[in-house]
């Protein structure tokens, strides 16, 4: 009698057991307590979030994970987990924006992106692009933004194309500092189109430079974030660091520059051509636009949108298009650029 109740219960136990079988296990590598600490965050906060986002349950003994939950779910986790211990290997910081925005990436919509399966493919310690300014380094966040730096550093002329708060224009900037401080380029000129957004320029005080001035801030912060107030300014007194109205462009010839056209979907066709053929030797040069902001008058087509269909083919050229899962911004941005992309398409 004890003999069977002895099995029975040891029956009961692992059926227990295999009950609470993980549905994905992870062990990291290289073994390292700094990166595992980095990776969990303040008081488990990354692996909490991923708990959350995803409604599962991570446990783990050492460098080895158990995720518990729905197989489909935990095999994503499993994934973002080695994808955040990569990055690991760059930065002592993994903020709970970083794990938001892994997560976004590593959505199925978005690995079936070819070339965001392949760059997911080959990501490992050496692949994750850093930029190196004055003040600091600077590490892309998210698949896409990794692909977005490495063409910038492989491609004469570049097109980032998608909403606000991608990081298009903040991760240009850096690798126009970072060219610039490795002497590959003389000088950094700053183009943006003299376009109202619903004010009127001519009631701006200063030349046209100066009225277009204000609306360069977020690359003029981005600047002084990089290389420091007082360095900007003297740069700019020493006119290696230009600004540049679109208007002032026709007739010149920028080599030796790392060119930088914000905005650029208020650039009209002609606009865009005579800007794209203005480019001289040792040059580079990046084009940063947003489609659903556009505020040219009604009837004129952007010259952003004829250029991505007329150079989609030039090898030479690279396009990265950024998407609301791109953003970078607070995880509720992405929500306000799906609710107006749904308005503007009838969805």
């Amino acid at each position: 009698m004890l003999s069977s109740k002895a099995g029975f219960e040891a029956k009961t136990e692992l059926l227990k057991q295999l009950s609470n079988q993980p549905a994905a296990s992870l062990v990291l590598a290289p073994a390292d307590a700094r990166r595992l600490a980095t990776l969990f965050g303040q008081l488990d906060e990354n692996i909490k979030l991923i708990e959350k986002r995803l409604q599962l349950d991570i446990r783990y003994r050492g460098h080895a994970l158990y995720i518990y939950g729905s197989p489909n779910e935990s095999q994503l986790a499993s994934e973002i987990l080695y994808q955040l211990y990569q990055q690991t290997a760059q930065c002592d910081d993994l903020s709970p924006s970083d794990v938001h925005l892994q997560i976004q990436q590593q959505t199925p919509e978005h690995i079936m992106n070819e070339p965001a399966k392949a760059l997911a493919a080959n990501s490992n310690v050496d692949t994750f692009a850093v930029i190196r300014t004055k003040k600091g380094n600077i590490k892309p966040r998210g698949l896409n933004q990794q692909r977005y730096v490495r063409a910038l550093q492989t491609h004469d002329i570049n097109f980032g194309i998608g909403p606000a708060g991608t990081g298009k224009t903040y991760l240009a900037v850096a690798c126009a500092v970072e060219s610039l401080l490795r002497d590959e380029v003389e000088r950094i000129v700053l183009v943006r189109p003299a376009v109202e957004a619903g004010e009127r320029l001519g009631f701006l005080p200063g030349d046209l430079a100066q009225k277009v001035d204000p609306y360069l801030r977020p690359l003029y912060d981005a600047l002084h974030e990089m290389l420091g107030f007082e360095a900007v300014t003297k740069l700019q007194e020493r006119n290696i660091i230009e600004i540049a109205p679109l208007a002032y462009m026709r007739g010149r010839t920028l080599s030796g520059a790392y060119i930088i056209l914000d905005e650029s979907q208020n650039t009209t066709r002609e606009q865009m051509k005579m800007f794209l053929t203005r480019i001289g030797f040792g040059s580079t040069a990046v084009i940063t636009g947003d489609m659903s902001q556009i505020d040219l008058p009604r009837g004129v087509p952007s010259g952003l949108g004829h250029a991505a269909e007329v150079l989609a083919t030039v090898e030479e050229i690279s396009f990265t298009h950024f998407q609301s899962r791109d953003v970078v911004r607070h995880a509720i941005v992405q929500s306000i650029v799906d609710a107006y992309d749904a308005y503007e398409n009838g969805v």
